[in-house]
């Protein structure tokens, strides 16, 4: 058979109008008409107004702030059952320790070996649990990039943590081998450095239109002194920065005067018992003015100190020893249980028609 013959019908190539030029959305700090207070708030951009944002955490959290004068107790979670138990208690806010989540999912110190995709991963999971529940305000530590990379860095990692549904977090001046709080031998960058840290995370935030609340923290204290810890941190808040964070206070006058010296910029006060700072409790941190108060050791250290205690006990005697009151169920409760058959039942689903007991 031979092959068949194909016309091959050349069709004119018509080419497309030159379209003009989009129009270029404005500059983010153009568009920006204020990012303090209750809201940020934009101008419409290219005629178009901007979306409401929903009442998601960051929302939640800036309004907690500047809409009441409540003291905002976070307790220091790390992972979901901590958090679940805040909710479970009550809090209006809980706080995601760099410690705790270093200690808890890497089984190491708090010596910035904890990195972004591990930090946003362990926020994006507490930040979720409960769609109605507590804004959470999460560490960002150092932004987790070093110079030239730092402002690249913490744009992305604001971004990253707003994606997440984080509600805010504190941003330090620590060089990027950083460590804990309250240890010795702490090292900050240079002011211009720290600054540049500071306008990025700003920037992602309102790039992301966002109500993200950034707060800035300085470690200064234990190397230069409490003069150059107020100096950095009002730059941080003429750039931007909606709270401050003085780290390692070295006595309660001290916190008490960088309330004073700060005024009336919100201060975030770090309480860690038997830590670099004296303890201060949660009625004292009121009077002196201050408006959010974490606790980062809150659960990773009773939970260390309760685990070693039940191992010992293991190890010694063959038992466990559980209270009566603590079953399987019980803790399933306080993980969303009811929640879960809620949802099936709703949709039609029979695997919950006889409840849930233990067997």
């Amino acid at each position: 058979m031979s092959p068949a013959v194909v016309d091959i019908v050349e069709t004119p190539v018509v080419e497309a109008p030159i379209e003009a030029p989009i129009e270029t959305v404005p500059a983010v700090e153009e568009a920006l008409i204020e990012s303090k207070g209750s809201s940020v708030e934009y101008l419409p951009l290219n005629g178009v107004d901007a979306v409401d944002l929903p009442a998601i955490g960051a929302t939640k959290l800036r309004k907690m702030i500047f809409e009441t004068k409540e003291l905002i107790v976070c307790p220091g979670v790390y992972d979901g059952l901590s958090a679940r138990t805040a909710i479970e208690t009550g809090f209006s806010a809980m706080y995601m320790t760099g410690a705790g989540t270093t200690a808890s999912r890497l089984g190491q110190p708090d010596l910035a070996i904890a990195q972004l995709h591990e930090m946003r991963e362990n926020a994006e999971m507490i930040a979720n649990l409960d769609p109605f529940g507590p804004p959470l305000i999460a560490d960002m530590d150092t932004g987790y990039g070093g110079q030239p990379a730092g402002p690249i860095m913490a744009a992305r990692t604001v971004e990253q943590y707003i994606r997440a549904g984080v509600a805010g977090a504190h941003l330090e001046d620590q060089v990027l081998t950083k460590r804990c709080g309250h240890l010795s031998g702490k090292k900050v960058v240079p002011r211009e450095e720290y600054y540049s840290r500071i306008r990025a995370a700003h920037a992602a935030r309102v790039r992301m239109r966002s109500d993200f609340v950034l707060i800035a923290r300085t470690d200064a204290l234990q190397s230069l002194g409490y003069d150059e810890c107020i100096e950095r941190l009002r730059t941080a808040r003429d750039l931007g920065a909606d709270v401050g964070l003085l780290e390692g206070f070295k006595s309660k006058e001290q916190a008490a005067q960088a309330v004073k010296d700060l005024a009336p910029w919100p201060l975030l006060l770090n309480s860690v018992e038997n830590g670099a700072s004296p303890t201060i409790t949660v009625d004292e941190a009121r009077e002196m003015g201050f408006r959010i108060m974490i606790f980062s050791f809150a659960c990773i250290v009773p939970a260390y100190r309760a685990i070693k205690d039940t191992l010992t006990l293991l190890k010694t005697k063959g038992i466990v020893g559980t209270p009566k009151d603590l079953t399987p169920v019980k803790l399933f409760e306080v993980c969303g249980l009811k929640h879960s058959m809620e949802v099936d039942q709703s949709a039609g689903g029979l695997s919950f028609t006889d409840g849930v007991s233990n067997a």
